[in-house]
């Protein structure tokens, strides 16, 4: 496996692979990136891993600073899974002040987008950057940052990239709790209490397809239940699966999702629900 940082020579290292799959990270690897690592093997020959944690997404008032930096740690994860770790510095990514931009659609202003203005503007514009930089057959992400997925899909479909983007499923610890970097920022007491937020999307789901259709009830029930157990909620909200629009009659793929606050660690979940034919919304 071979770490490189400079552009140039990741180009020269790819430009006679026939078959590259790239699995962009922000580092401080937990098992779900190494399931993403082993996903990306079945789709080509070649896989490189990128170690960036990206300024543009964060906001002033957020954890930039305090996000983990593991990359010796990261490599050795990645040793036998990935061929190639990218791992450029701010100033490699960044030469000049960005001044151009993607402007994803919509779907990016609302849920987490409507507490983080910007994150995805900043998420699709290195997202853009690393394709055109690694030039991908596929590119694979994790299902737990569902909606970010959802804007790469949207501006790979739209700006007619050609390339696959591929979902990997969310890895989760024996009590539920969906694996995250962020997790690590939990006292032992937060990591405990930490599950309720996949309990109450579970809960969600079971009522929805136990034949419930009172969407806003839920949603609003699995707020209240977190915020008396001392969260801060973002959003509890249940939407179309494929665009994330609100739920609409006959709709049948959808996805429970919530953001809140555990402490000073905003912590995200989602479960997806396939109702069956005869019992669409």
């Amino acid at each position: 496996m071979r770490v490189i940082s400079a552009i140039e020579e990741l180009r020269g290292r790819l430009q006679h692979e026939p078959a590259v799959v790239f699995v962009p990270t922000m580092g401080n690897l937990h098992e779900g990136h190494l399931a993403l690592a082993r996903l990306a093997r079945d789709h080509g020959s070649c896989v490189v891993a990128s170690i960036f944690v990206n300024p543009l997404q964060f906001g002033p008032s957020e954890d930039f600073g305090r996000y983990p930096r593991t990359l010796e740690q990261d490599c050795a994860k990645l040793d036998g899974l990935a061929d190639v770790v990218f791992a450029p510095t701010v100033e490699d990514l960044y030469p000049e002040p960005q001044q151009v931009f993607v402007e994803p659609p919509p779907v990016a202003d609302d849920l987490c987008g409507a507490s983080r203005p910007g994150h995805f503007r900043g998420v699709a514009t290195v997202v853009l950057k690393l394709f055109n930089i690694v030039q991908p057959r596929a590119a694979v992400f994790g299902k737990k940052d569902y909606q970010q997925l959802q804007v790469i899909r949207a501006m790979a479909r739209q700006l007619n990239l050609s390339l696959e983007i591929v979902a990997g499923e969310t890895l989760r610890a024996a009590d539920g709790l969906a694996l995250s970097s962020r997790n690590g920022f939990l006292s032992a007491a937060e990591r405990a209490e930490a599950v309720a937020l996949y309990r109450n999307l579970g809960q969600i789901r079971e009522a929805i397809l136990a034949g419930r259709r009172d969407l806003s009830v839920l949603e609003q029930a699995a707020a209240a239940d977190l915020a008396g157990r001392g969260w801060r909620v973002d959003y509890v909200a249940v939407r179309a699966a494929a665009s994330l629009a609100p739920a609409r009659e006959g709709e049948r793929n959808l996805v429970v999702l919530a953001a809140a606050w555990l402490g000073r660690t905003r912590l995200i979940d989602n479960v997806e629900v396939c109702i069956s034919a005869d019992k669409g919304l």
